[in-house]
């Protein structure tokens, strides 16, 4: 039964692992989506829906997250 709990407690663990690895991958925006960005935010401003609208598999969520981290001011 230790066996088990420590098999389980191991897979958890590579799991997080996975999970971290997939968000980094899924934060790297291609150089036409970056681009098509900055376009559609100079059109619509904050409307991430809308923007994640016209790019394919990405979130609203991901796409703000993606605009603080690089085009965000701090002053």
């Amino acid at each position: 039964m230790a066996d088990l709990d420590h098999s389980s407690s191991t897979e958890t663990t590579l799991n997080s692992e996975d999970n971290n690895i997939n968000c980094e991958s899924k934060l790297r925006f291609s150089e036409d989506e970056e681009t098509l960005i900055v376009i559609m935010f100079n059109l619509v401003g904050e409307r991430w829906s809308l923007i994640a609208g016209r790019i394919p598999g990405r979130t609203a969520e991901e796409i703000e997250k993606y605009w603080n981290s690089r085009y965000s001011t701090s002053e």
